[in-house]
C-alpha cells in the first residue's frame, strides 16, 4: 500500500488520508472554508477539488447534469476504473429506475416494523458488555448493530460481521490500495452470487428475494448488477451509520452534562440524534464534471473530480448557528448528513432508527461511563468518517 507524502499546504495538496485529516479533519475544513473554500490536490484521479461550503456542496450535489455520479472513484496516482454501484453511480433516468424500485423496502411503515429485532439485538449486546469495567464502544458495539440488521434485511447470516467488516476496511483504503479493493470486491461478488442461486431456488421474505421479482422495461436484474446493488447496501448499510453511533457514542462518554440529559429524559434523544447526525456526519461522495463549469469561484474542467464532503456543510457556520458545537435540543437543524438532492441516502430512515434504538439502549445499561484515561481512539480513513476504537470505563 502507498504512504502518502506530508501534507504541506492543505488548500492545494489536500489528503483525506493523511493522518491529521484522519484524526481530526473539522479544523482543516474550517481554514479552507474562511480562506480557500474549494481546494484542490493532485494526488487523486490526477486531481479532485475539495468544497466546504454548504452552498457549494449543495449545488453540485443538485445539478446531476453537470456533476456526474457515473464516475471511477478516487485512485492514488492515476484513474484505474471501478465498477458501478446502483443507483448511488447512475445518473438519470437510470438512477431513478432502481430507486424507485428499492423505495419501497426502506419505507417509514416498513422500517418500523424492524424495530423490534434491532431492540432485541441491542438489548442482548448491552446486556453482555455492560457485565464488563472495559468496552470498546466503537468495535464492541456500534459496529455490530448496523452489520446485524443489515444482515436480517439482506437474509444473510449475522455471524459473518468481522467479514463484511474485513471487507469494508479494504475498500475504505481501497484509493491507496486497488488491488486490495479488487480482491475484497471479488469476495463479495462471490458472496452475493452463491446468494442470489440460494434465493432463486429458495425465496424468503428478504431483499434478495425482492430484487430478484424486480423489472425495469420488462427486463429483470442481471447476476452483475444485482451483486452490484447488494455490495452497496452492505457497504451503506454498515459503514455510515456505524460512524455516527461510534461518535455520539464517543461524545456522550466525553459529555457528562449531554449524557446526564438524555438518561434523565430520554424523550430528548430523537432530537439529539439529529444534532449527533450534524455534528457527526460521515459520509462524502464523488462527483465527475461533464463540463467546464465555476462554482465558488473556480473553475472547473470536463472530466475533473470532485470529493463532496457533506461532513463540512454540517459544520458550516453560514447555515447553522454555532457550528462547532453539539447542542442536542438544537431547533434549526436542516442537516446534510444523508446527502442532497436525488442521491439522498434511502436508507435514512432504517438509520434513524439504528441510532435511536442504539443510543437509547446503551444509556439504559450504562448511565454513567467515560473514556479510559490516555485512551487511543481511532477513526476510519477514507471517504466514510467515524471511529473504529472508543474504550471506555463503565461506572456500576
Amino acid at each position: 500500500m502507498s504512504t502518502p507524502a506530508p501534507v504541506e499546504d492543505w488548500s492545494t495538496d489536500w489528503d483525506h488520508h493523511a493522518p491529521e485529516w484522519v484524526a481530526d479533519p473539522w479544523p482543516i475544513w474550517d481554514e479552507l472554508r474562511t480562506g480557500c473554500p474549494i481546494a484542490h490536490t493532485d494526488r487523486y484521479n490526477e486531481g479532485v477539488w475539495l468544497p466546504t461550503r454548504h452552498e457549494d456542496l449543495s449545488t453540485i450535489a443538485h445539478d446531476t447534469t453537470v456533476f456526474s455520479s457515473g464516475h471511477s472513484g478516487a485512485t492514488i496516482g492515476g484513474t484505474k476504473q471501478r465498477a458501478k454501484f446502483p443507483p448511488i453511480h447512475l445518473d438519470p433516468p437510470e438512477h431513478m429506475d432502481v430507486r424507485r424500485e428499492l423505495l419501497p423496502f426502506f419505507n417509514p411503515k416498513r422500517v418500523m416494523a424492524w424495530e423490534p429485532v434491532v431492540e432485541e439485538h441491542c438489548e442482548k449486546l448491552a446486556r453482555e458488555l455492560t457485565k464488563r469495567d472495559v468496552v470498546d464502544l466503537a468495535s464492541d458495539y456500534a459496529a455490530h448493530i448496523p452489520a446485524a440488521v443489515i444482515a436480517m434485511i439482506l437474509g444473510i447470516p449475522p455471524s459473518d460481521g468481522d467479514r463484511f467488516r474485513k471487507w469494508i476496511h479494504a475498500l475504505e483504503l481501497g484509493d491507496l490500495d486497488t488491488d486490495m479493493r479488487d480482491v475484497a470486491l471479488g469476495e463479495m461478488s462471490a458472496y452475493f452470487g452463491a446468494v442470489i442461486n440460494e434465493r432463486r431456488a429458495d425465496p424468503r421474505d428478504d431483499l434478495i428475494s425482492y430484487l430478484l421479482d424486480i423489472e425495469i422495461d420488462g427486463e429483470r436484474f442481471d447476476d452483475e448488477t444485482l451483486q452490484r446493488i447488494l455490495i452497496l447496501q452492505l457497504i451503506a448499510g454498515i459503514d455510515t451509520t456505524w460512524g455516527v453511533l461510534g461518535a455520539s457514542l464517543l461524545h456522550l462518554a466525553k459529555t457528562s452534562a449531554d449524557r446526564e440529559r438524555l438518561v434523565a429524559d430520554p424523550s430528548l434523544i430523537p432530537n439529539a440524534i439529529e444534532e449527533f447526525l450534524r455534528a457527526f456526519a460521515s459520509v462524502s461522495l464523488w462527483r465527475t464534471v461533464t463540463e467546464p463549469v465555476e462554482i465558488g469561484g473556480v473553475e472547473m474542467a470536463e472530466g475533473d473530480t470532485v470529493m463532496m464532503v457533506f461532513p463540512a456543510a454540517c459544520r458550516d457556520p453560514e447555515m447553522f448557528e454555532d457550528a462547532d458545537k453539539v447542542i442536542i435540543d438544537r431547533e434549526r437543524n436542516r442537516h446534510v448528513a444523508f446527502g442532497a438532492g436525488i442521491h439522498r441516502c434511502l436508507g435514512s430512515n432504517l438509520a434513524r432508527l439504528e441510532l435511536n434504538v442504539g443510543i437509547r439502549t446503551w444509556l439504559a445499561h450504562a448511565p454513567d461511563f467515560e473514556l479510559v484515561a490516555d485512551a487511543n481512539v481511532t477513526w476510519a480513513e477514507g471517504a466514510i468518517r467515524g471511529p473504529r476504537s472508543v474504550p471506555v470505563r463503565i461506572i456500576h
